[in-house]
């Protein structure tokens, strides 16, 4: 909201000497955001000079100057520059004549860009200053040539200083106004405020003299599609000015209010209407009362209705629009835009004036709707004064009297169904509570009665009745942000809650954090994507085989991507695929997550929503959790282009499976839980590359994810290289399975016994599944285990592999035999000969 300071001035005392800076400061007191401030750029000795004469002087490249001889001091007086009365300007502007008063703007003065003017040679003469235009001026976007005084109706004396003259010396201040806060886009609401902050005295411009009653004009309100059970048209004034001069121009000082404002001038029936607008906070409209034919009513569109906007185009209409119509159809979309049939013109003579109240969300749907966002729209969006639409209605047929030329008539209507504000229980001390400052009774209610609020004593606190222009006022806790605000938020003390001793992250939370920092020292990037995806994605990721449920976005930011994600993988292929389109290839990519998997034939979701400012029940948070979907967090690796890149002396190592199985291996050890690694099988991985990682729990083995290349298909559809590793793992799964008093191992001090296995079983037999026999038979003597190996050829009977493992044994007390080391291998070797018959390699 902009707010000129000459017109704020008239509804708020001002103290003499105020600045933007001391505007800012007072409204920043009351909890508004300082935005910037506007002026127009003009400065210096700016005067009303006379044109005495001209001289046309063609010139070589077919422009025709002026030569003029302005009086810009009364006669044998010195100008506001020193200088002479009478001065010699180049002008190639030729719309003004002998004896018309026009802004001079004399050497030392500056105009908008910044444009200084000085006597300078041109066109070979010595133009001692320049006659300004409306568009050199600021005031306006029209340059059809020179600004002429008598065409704004003004005759003013020679000499006169042209800055005050047009309201070019005022300033406004622009303030960031909050949804909730309506009643602050006029200047009736900033003027309270102001006085809220600095205790001046406000005189409220809606406080205007009744009129007649208005009567004679039919308005019906005919509202079949009400919005959230609220009717779209709570109040419809008309008043009737006949005989106005449309043709007048508005007054300077209207027209800079206005453009300081942000609003353009256009005609002075327009500008009427947007000044009153500005002034009280409620939109206007003006329709040619001869145009008209019958009555309004105020209506939703009909299916295939159309209208022509005043902006020329013509739209048609949803069945939720709310219309102002005629007797012969729409007129306008109410409160966004009207139509050109009835919109008033030159040759206007009659207007009837509506000044109405509108449902916010109807208006907000409209404006979006047909992408008509206007000054009118964002008032209405956010809630217009019931009671202050009479007001408008009078102020804007004063005016239209006052400067058209115009009289009022009785004719008109006027239909109130406002609901009237609902009265609010106060608790004794409520406020001190919440605000943690103690404010007493006399406080509270000064405060309350200051915003305008009707305070009653209760038999525990107060009652109060909100104003009219406060909507955003609905219970207690909103008071008491109120009496806070205007007892200032400087009372309110800044203090930082300590946590209590002894707490910090929990266990799953420093595992996770273990498993970011390890992948991250790793080498790799982590990232954070969206959690939504195509349906599609969650059929070929969520789950290894067939299509798992999935939860529907009832507002999806993307209609593409409808549903929340039941793995990670989407998401970081879709920023692979973004960063190797900008020149990355070689990439290492993590991401640690929430993913969303629902159960099959559950609805989720509540009824059940807590108050604001209520503690809620066990049952509430129960009912709550039991509505939200599982949501495990996973780990997820993708990696692509080369492991190593190519350098002196060293080939570049292309990323293959193997590289997802380190990942996976890497993100379990961080947990501290071994995996067990067997070929598997996964839709949307290579079916020869495809690792299922396995987790013992107390339930048994779970599947704890997969790890290996992507299908080349899958790879291609996302535009992504052949070889794509990818690897995803339940992390809460891992977390659950970990020992949770796993704690760092001495090292070591004595010396280890290292052994060679090679057994050979049947080569449809896991390598893991062998190595993890052989550890469980080996006993706690082996320290470590590693597959060194897998030999497939002569020497091996057919259908069979020969595997060899590296083995360490060590004892923490003594240093091992041969003979103990031995022992404790072939402990091994008997346990894989039992499971799947392995035999040692000869």
């Amino acid at each position: 909201m902009r707010v000129p300071l000459s017109w704020l001035a008239e509804y708020v005392d001002l103290p003499a000497g105020t600045t933007v800076a001391d505007l800012h400061a007072a409204l920043v007191r009351v909890g508004f955001e300082e935005e910037t401030e506007h002026g127009f750029g003009v400065s210096g000795p700016v005067v009303v000079g006379e044109v005495l004469e001209f001289t046309p002087e063609p010139q070589s490249n077919g422009k025709t100057i002026r030569w003029c001889s302005v009086r810009v001091a009364p006669e044998g007086q010195v100008a506001a520059d020193g200088g002479a009365d009478v001065r010699g300007i180049v002008c190639g502007a030729g719309n003004f004549l002998v004896g018309d008063k026009v802004v001079v703007t004399l050497p030392g003065s500056v105009l908008p860009g910044p444009f200084p003017i000085a006597a300078r040679k041109t066109y070979g003469h010595i133009s001692d200053g320049m006659i300004a235009s409306s568009r050199e001026l600021g005031l306006g976007e029209e340059h059809d040539g020179i600004l002429r005084l008598a065409s704004l109706g003004l005759d003013p004396e020679v000499g006169t200083d042209a800055l005050q003259l047009l309201g070019l010396d005022d300033q406004a201040v622009e303030v960031n106004v909050t949804p909730d806060r309506g009643y602050a886009f006029s200047i009736r609401g900033i003027a309270r405020e102001y006085a809220h902050s600095t205790g001046a005295t406000f005189r409220d411009p809606a406080d205007l003299p009744a009129l007649p009653a208005s009567s004679g004009f039919r308005v019906r309100i005919d509202d079949q599609v009400p919005i959230r059970g609220q009717i779209g048209c709570s109040v419809f004034v008309t008043r009737v000015v006949r005989g106005i001069d449309a043709g007048r121009p508005t007054p300077p000082w209207m027209a800079s209010r206005l453009r300081l404002s942000g609003v353009r001038s256009i005609s002075l029936t327009v500008d009427i209407t947007n000044y009153v607008m500005l002034e009280l906070g409620q939109p206007l409209h003006g329709y040619d009362l001869d145009t008209l034919v019958g009555g309004i009513t105020v209506r939703r569109a009909t299916a295939g209705e159309t209208i022509e906007t005043l902006d020329g185009r013509t739209r048609k209409l949803d069945p939720e629009d709310l219309l102002i119509a005629d007797d012969e159809g729409p007129i306008g979309i109410a409160g966004v835009m009207g139509g050109a049939r009835t919109e008033s013109g030159a040759a206007t003579r009659d207007v009837l004036i509506e000044a109405a109240v509108f449902d916010p969300v109807s208006i907000a749907r409209s404006a979006r709707r047909h992408k008509l966002p206007s000054e009118a729209s964002k008032r209405f969006e956010r809630g217009v004064d019931p009671k202050v639409s009479e007001a408008a209605a009078t102020r804007a047929a004063q005016l239209l009297v006052e400067l058209a030329g115009g009289t009022l008539d009785v004719f008109g209507s006027a239909h109130h169904a406002a609901v009237a504000p609902a009265a609010i229980e106060l608790p004794a001390g409520f406020v001190s509570r919440l605000i943690g400052v103690e404010y007493d009774d006399v406080e509270i209610r000064s405060a309350l009665a200051e915003l305008g609020a009707a305070v009653e004593e209760s038999v525990d606190g107060f009652t109060v009745t909100p104003p009219t222009w406060r909507p955003d006022l609905t219970d207690a806790s909103t008071l008491a942000e109120e009496v806070a605000r205007l007892g200032g938020y400087d009372r309110i003390p800044s203090v930082l809650p300590v946590a209590p001793p002894g707490r910090g992250l929990t266990r799953a939370q420093k595992l996770r954090r273990s498993v970011a920092r390890s992948l991250a020292a790793a080498g790799g990037v982590e990232i954070l994507s969206f959690p939504f995806v195509r349906e599609a994605d969650n059929a070929l990721f969520g789950a290894a085989e067939g299509v798992a449920p999935s939860i529907r976005l009832a507002n999806p930011l993307d209609a593409e991507s409808p549903v929340l994600r039941r793995s990670l993988i989407p998401g970081l292929l879709a920023v692979a695929k973004r960063n190797r389109e900008r020149g990355f290839v070689d990439l290492d990519l993590y991401e640690v997550g929430s993913v969303f998997t629902p159960a099959e034939g559950v609805v989720y979701g509540t009824d059940t929503i807590p108050p604001i400012a209520a503690l809620p029940t066990e049952a509430t948070l129960a009912a709550i959790q039991d509505g939200i979907p599982p949501q495990p967090r996973h780990a997820a690796v993708v990696r692509i282009g080369n492991r190593v890149a190519k350098q002196p002396g060293q080939e570049a190592i292309p990323t293959s499976w193997r590289d997802a199985l380190d990942a996976a291996q890497q993100i379990a050890a961080a947990v501290r839980v071994p995996i067990r690694v067997e070929q598997g099988a996964h839709q949307a991985f290579h079916p020869g590359r495809t690792a299922v990682l396995l987790v013992d729990t107390a339930d048994g083995p779970l599947v704890a994810g997969y790890a290996g290349e992507l299908l080349p298909s899958v790879a291609e559809a996302a535009d992504l290289p052949r070889v794509v590793a990818v690897a995803e793992l339940d992390l809460d799964l891992l977390i659950r399975a970990a020992d949770p008093d796993a704690h760092a191992v001495e090292i070591a001090a004595l010396p280890a016994a290292t052994q060679d296995l090679s057994l050979v079983v049947s080569s449809e037999v896991p390598a893991g599944t062998v190595l993890d026999a052989v550890r469980r038979g080996a006993g706690s003597l082996l320290e470590d285990i590693r597959l060194v190996d897998d030999y497939r050829g002569p020497g091996v009977g057919e259908g069979q592999k020969s595997l060899t493992f590296a083995l360490r044994f060590r004892a923490p007390d003594r240093t091992l035999t041969a003979a103990e080391a031995t022992e404790a291998k072939l402990a091994g070797v008997a346990t894989a000969a039992e499971e799947f018959g392995a035999t040692l390699r000869e």
